[in-house]
């Protein structure tokens, strides 16, 4: 009356990744499911599955009374006792159903039940299996284009990379190996779970830089800013925790061999690494250079950048379609108002000189406001060994910009003992 499924239990366990008591339990749910539908329509069906044997058993469960009003469900004592001579009124009896001998249309039906449930569960592990990736790297292989997106098979799932996530100019082709960021699994009611890559996502290239550079895995070094126009260029700002480390050189690695890996990975997309500075003016002139800005006016409340520069410089700056100007406006989260100068201008490092920037830089405050204390002789940290804010007055130094000045001083100099 039983049928040994141990080795369909073995295999389900080794293809499909489906423990075997888990299995049983799929196998008698639908086994019974399809028999109370067919064959057997009507009558109360149990299937037993014993994942460490192999055995699978079926019965018809009928119940003992007097009175047999649904033969299908109910049977008479007499007839109770040839199952068990014990049966009383009442009891529940199991009368053996030779599984092999259900017909073919239990077993499509049983089977069509079992795929529609086994590819439901390889759905969800491959579910779990990538959950975690989202906003990982991963790598595929090209299967096919449908309608203009690119399906890649990822090992046990398939993804997809729609156009608008594929930079200016990408192309691939059936085999190819492929490199992507697995953007989101995005629920769709119709069509299912939904694996999406991207190559034209800014973190496609934090990522791809995060692998290549360990200084930035292990967080001496990181992005402090990121602004990207896929397949074109990407600009990049970047800070050290640790002095001794310089930032950009890390990124860009020996003879550039670093940047060039992710610049090949993108095609050719070109890779701005730019040191970051928390003032916007020292950050506007590392963003645009080689270009200078000169006569720069600053609006915080609008956070409006706007600044001059020499004709020369204005293709530079601009840069092709204007791709230089929108990207360092976004890295910087500033508008900037580009115009071309029309006098001789005045540089920034002349209206507050080299003195006045630098040490802006160490105090992580504006030039302008450092300027008014280098025309007063105080050109450096040591200078300020020993001044209070009493020996300013007199000066036109509001009390505030003092007492500003003199703490930003005393946290400098505590950092640099630290």
């Amino acid at each position: 009356m039983s049928v040994d499924i141990k080795p369909y239990l073995q295999y389900l366990e080794k293809e499909k990744h489906i423990p075997k008591d888990e299995a049983c339990v799929l196998i008698s749910e639908a086994i019974k499911a399809s028999v109370e539908k067919s064959v057997l329509a009507g009558q109360n069906i149990e299937v037993k599955a014993d994942p460490q044997t192999g055995k699978l058993e079926a019965f018809a469960v009928y119940t003992v009374t007097d009175a047999v009003s649904d033969p299908q469900r109910e049977m008479n004592p007499v007839m109770a006792v040839t199952f068990d001579v014990n049966a009383r009124v009442g009891d529940e009896i199991r009368r053996p159903i030779a599984v092999a001998d259900l017909g073919r249309i239990a077993a499509k039906t049983t089977q069509q039940l079992l795929n529609q449930r086994f590819r439901k569960i390889e759905k969800d592990q491959v579910f779990k299996e990538y959950k975690d990736k989202v906003g990982d790297i991963v790598t595929g292989v090209v299967r096919r284009t449908e309608r203009g997106n690119i399906v890649v098979e990822l090992g046990s799932a398939e993804a997809v990379l729609t156009r608008a996530e594929r930079c200016q100019g990408e192309e691939f082709r059936t085999g190819d190996r492929i490199r992507c960021l697995l953007l989101e699994i995005r629920e769709d009611s119709q069509r299912g779970r939904e694996f999406v890559l991207s190559r034209a996502h800014p973190n496609f290239v934090r990522r791809l830089l995060e692998l290549e550079v360990a200084e930035i895995g292990d967080k001496t070094v990181r992005i402090a800013a990121m602004a990207r126009d896929p397949g074109y260029r990407t600009k990049i700002a970047v800070d050290s925790a640790d002095p001794k480390v310089d930032p950009v050189g890390a990124c860009v690695g020996a003879r550039g061999a670093r940047v060039r890996n992710i610049v090949k990975e993108l095609n050719g997309e070109k890779i701005d690494i730019i040191r970051w500075h928390s003032e916007p003016l020292q950050l506007l002139e590392e963003a645009i250079r080689p270009a200078k800005p000169r006569n720069v006016h600053i609006d915080e409340r609008n956070r409006l950048i706007h600044f001059e520069v020499n004709e020369d410089d204005m293709r530079i700056a601009i840069g092709s379609k204007g791709r230089n100007a929108r990207l360092t406006s976004k890295l910087m989260g500033w508008r900037l108002d580009i115009t071309k100068s029309t006098h001789a201008p005045e540089s920034l490092d002349a209206q507050l000189g080299e003195k006045a920037i630098r040490l802006a830089a160490q105090l992580h405050l504006s030039p302008e406001l450092v300027a008014k204390f280098i025309g007063l002789g105080i050109e450096s940290l040591a200078s300020f060994e020993g001044v209070t804010a009493e020996d300013f007055s007199g000066t036109d130094l509001s009390p505030e910009e003092i007492n500003v000045v003199l703490e930003a001083v005393a946290k400098a100099k505590t950092a640099g003992q630290s």
